[in-house]
């Protein structure tokens, strides 16, 4: 597979991830982490951290929104609901590290 196409598949992915993500705001980030070590800050963190290897500048707001579909405190008025302490202990006792920017 050539390069071109291998981006244009990735790009493909991503784009229907943050699709599933839109289709599915009753998901939790709290739950994201819990379960899968990321989240959608997460991913708006690695969408800066690409352009900031391309020496393209966007802020951490703008990538939060491109990962959202909407403003992040649009969106957490909306869908966020306050983690239960069954989340947050285990949330807590996660022994991996958030990842990297």
């Amino acid at each position: 597979m050539d390069e071109n196409t291998r981006t244009e598949l990735e790009a493909a992915a991503f784009r229907r991830l943050l699709q599933h993500f839109d289709e599915r705001k009753d998901v939790q980030n709290i739950d994201l982490m819990n379960l899968a070590g990321f989240c959608r800050n997460c991913l708006a963190k690695w969408y800066r951290a690409a352009a900031a290897d391309r020496d393209i500048e966007i802020s951490y707001e703008a990538a939060r929104e491109i990962v959202y579909g909407e403003p992040y405190s649009t969106w957490k008025d909306k869908y966020q609901r306050e983690s239960t302490p069954e989340q947050r202990a285990a949330f807590d006792a996660r022994e991996i590290t958030e990842p990297a920017e």
